[in-house]
């Protein structure tokens, strides 16, 4: 039995790939495709960000909390 194509597919960081050192967390597009519906941060080996990337995203999603950009629950 042969596995289909989506379950080969490679993830890749989207940080690392699109050249971005810096996450800012007034850029809520962006940080929002990284938590769950529930609004819980998405775990790494899901969304396919690197560890150090993970760590920065995690920070921003935080700040975005905080600072009300954010919803801490749905």
């Amino acid at each position: 039995m042969q596995k289909t194509t989506t379950m080969n597919k490679k993830k890749y960081c989207h940080f690392c790939h699109n050249n971005v050192d810096f996450i800012d967390f007034k850029d809520t597009q962006t940080i929002q495709r990284f938590t769950s519906s529930y609004a819980k941060i998405v775990p790494k080996k899901r969304s396919g960000v690197c560890s150090a990337h993970q760590r920065k995203l995690e920070t921003a999603i935080k700040r975005a909390r905080f600072m009300a950009l954010l919803p801490y629950t749905k």
